[in-house]
């Protein structure tokens, strides 16, 4: 009897379980957006200008947008990107009809500015990844993250990207209200030394892809005393800040990784070839990680209490993916066999990710 009522108990635990997983199939993410970045051989003079001939000739990539992705931001910020054997560079173009800032002292909290930020996850497990952050006075804030903060991280604050090259050009006045700007660009220059495994090892991901996110927090102001500041509402609170990137996240969090676009670090040095196409897994990845999600954000779930492993089908690019929720003493697995590849694509406990060519 006791048999019976248990088989009956895992049947309706995994009925409930298939219907959930039908209804939050149909909020799956979007595709991140991907970049060609190409190698140059022409020496990158990092002053804000566009003067090298490089940079005329790679694209622009798409216009940012809301940060959940349902609107167009209210300014304009695009992105280019190339790199060399030593630097990755970017060139960020930001339309702004009043530039303004206050924050001098590197390392403080630059997004209560507006601010120009990149995120970069070099292996993609959404662990152990790099945050940077600049002003219109150019006043930089780089830290390292050793994990989302939904994980419990620790975060690095004084953390440097060694031989980092920064600089900003004023398309009108700063802090002037007197005037309508246009802008201002960011050009940076980011070693590769400094984003490499330690050892010495400098890792150039050269026909290959890292996961990249940008952003820009702009504040609606105030001006006190002909200064600007940012603007406090009716209650005395600060209005709340327009967050715009270039891969939307879906929700307003950077800090996740899963969500960043894909930027493709190309040899093609005449800067002709901007073809990417996102790996088959990758798409397997996004939807562990959507399981991922709601099954850590939910206190009553429908995976059921005393299953040491459940599973469930979702078609993927046409063909049918076996995901596996593993209850374990570390907590738990969310893991699938790919059918394009054959390897084993794990979400773990604390959010990490890996790709396992051992199969039991």
């Amino acid at each position: 009897m006791e048999s019976t009522l248990y088989k009956n108990k895992k049947v309706v635990v995994f009925f409930l379980f298939a219907i959930y997983l039908g209804c939050i199939a149909i909020a799956a993410q979007d595709i991140p957006k991907t970049y060609v970045a190409h190698q140059t051989n022409e020496n990158i003079i990092v002053d804000g200008n566009m003067n090298e001939n490089v940079w005329n000739n790679v694209k622009w990539s798409q216009v940012f947008q809301d940060i959940e992705g349902d609107k167009p931001a209210k300014y304009e910020t695009r992105i280019k990107m190339v790199w060399d054997t030593t630097n990755l560079y970017f060139f960020t173009e930001i339309k702004e009809p009043h530039v303004w800032a206050t924050l001098k002292q590197k390392d403080t909290v630059i997004f209560y500015n507006n601010d120009f930020e990149i995120f970069i996850d070099p292996d993609g497990d959404t662990h152990n990844y790099y945050e940077l952050e600049v002003n219109a006075l150019n006043t930089i804030w780089d830290l390292y993250l050793s994990k989302p903060y939904r994980n419990g991280n620790q975060v690095l604050n004084d953390w440097d990207f060694k031989g980092l090259k920064s600089a900003v050009k004023i398309n009108g006045t700063l802090n002037n209200p007197e005037d309508i700007d246009e802008g201002w660009n960011v050009e940076i220059a980011i070693p590769w030394a400094s984003i490499s495994s330690s050892g010495g090892h400098i890792n150039i991901p050269k026909n290959d892809f890292w996961r990249i996110n940008f952003s820009r927090v702009n504040w609606d102001y105030d001006l006190i005393d002909n200064r600007y500041s940012r603007k406090k509402g009716p209650d005395d609170n600060y209005l709340k800040e327009y967050n715009w990137v270039w891969s939307p996240q879906g929700v307003i969090n950077m800090h996740e990784p899963e969500h960043w676009g894909y930027v493709y670090f190309s040899t093609d040095t005449s800067a002709k070839n901007n073809n990417f196409k996102i790996p088959e897994d990758q798409h397997i990845k996004w939807y562990l990680y959507q399981l991922y999600r709601d099954y850590r954000d939910q206190e009553n779930n429908v995976w059921g209490d005393n299953e040491n492993q459940l599973t469930t089908s979702k078609t993927i690019l046409g063909k049918s993916v076996n995901v596996i929720l593993e209850i374990n003493s570390f907590g738990f697995d969310i893991w699938t066999i790919s059918p394009f590849t054959g390897k084993k694509l794990i979400v773990h406990n604390d959010g990490k990710f890996e790709i396992s060519t051992k199969i039991r």
